[in-house]
């Protein structure tokens, strides 16, 4: 605490100011995940009070109750779509980081023909929203005859050009001496690679984890676009079918059920942001995006 009030005595007055100017804005940014938080624990009652409020003011479990006692009379129990999830992230996560990676070592360490080219189409990869090349992703995935399987949930995900992109900018940081110095003493390309350029760029790694593990999590599309068999369906498309197929189609009587799940669903995001937050601070300091 000494520590602490020696520090604000030596702080200037615009730095005082930046300080109170960066601490409301973080409060402000936060107010999303406190409306979340409360939602979840609004009775019906506050959910649809006008004018709405903010802070619930009589917290109850009602909802959450609803829920599991919902997915505990499904046809397909709660646990299978949660163990799909979970499947899902875990091997649409190892499959990014390892394409991206080697895809990025090579792009940025490596001289070949078209390599601008491919820079290229990675960069213009950005620009197109999941939505734009949902129909390609269909008949990709019914031409590979890999529906109603979990590779038809990771595939899609593979190529990632945000992931590639973060991982090329940050191994562009990696002198260019230190792996040849590796070369001279007898290291292999693979060696090289895992000893020396992935350690380095455990920053980016966690970045893109994050992004991926995000992405994968809320994803509903795989679901609902080549998932015919409801058990191969994953946890977001379940929740989005609360609201609609509760009390036999009337939306408001799901927005209870629906607020508990959003907080569930967002909770495991929350969690893996804030355990690294900091690689990613580094990664998008290294990479240079601004």
């Amino acid at each position: 605490m000494a520590t602490l009030v020696q520090q604000f005595r030596r702080m200037t007055w615009s730095e005082l100011v930046l300080l109170i100017i960066l601490l409301l804005t973080a409060a402000f940014l936060s107010l999303p995940i406190v409306f979340i938080v409360n939602h979840a624990f609004k009775p019906f009652s506050e959910l649809f009070a006008f004018p709405p409020t903010f802070i619930v003011k009589q917290p109850t479990l009602s909802n959450f109750y609803e829920l599991f006692q919902r997915t505990s009379t499904g046809a397909v129990p709660f646990t299978r779509y949660l163990f799909n999830s979970i499947i899902v992230v875990i091997f649409t996560l190892v499959a990014v980081i390892v394409s991206s990676c080697m895809a990025a070592y090579v792009l940025s360490k490596h001289k070949f023909m078209f390599k601008a080219i491919i820079m290229g189409v990675i960069m213009l990869a950005l620009m197109y929203a999941p939505e734009t090349v949902a129909i390609p992703r269909y008949l990709m995935i019914s031409w590979l005859n890999i529906n109603n399987t979990y590779l038809g949930h990771i595939l899609p995900f593979v190529a990632s050009p945000v992931a590639v992109f973060l991982m090329k900018q940050f191994i562009d940081q990696i002198p260019n001496e230190l792996l040849e110095a590796a070369k001279i003493d007898g290291a292999s390309e693979l060696r090289i690679f895992f000893k020396m350029v992935v350690p380095l760029s455990f920053p980016a790694v966690a970045t893109i984890s994050i992004i991926t593990i995000q992405g994968v999590w809320g994803d509903t599309q795989a679901s609902t676009l080549f998932m015919q068999d409801e058990t191969m369906k994953t946890l977001p498309y379940y929740i989005t079918t609360l609201t609609t197929a509760a009390a036999g189609g009337n939306t408001i009587a799901g927005q209870g059920m629906a607020a508990a799940a959003g907080l569930l669903m967002f909770l495991p995001n929350l969690f893996v942001f804030l355990a690294f937050q900091k690689r990613i601070m580094e990664t998008m300091l290294h990479s240079g995006v601004k």
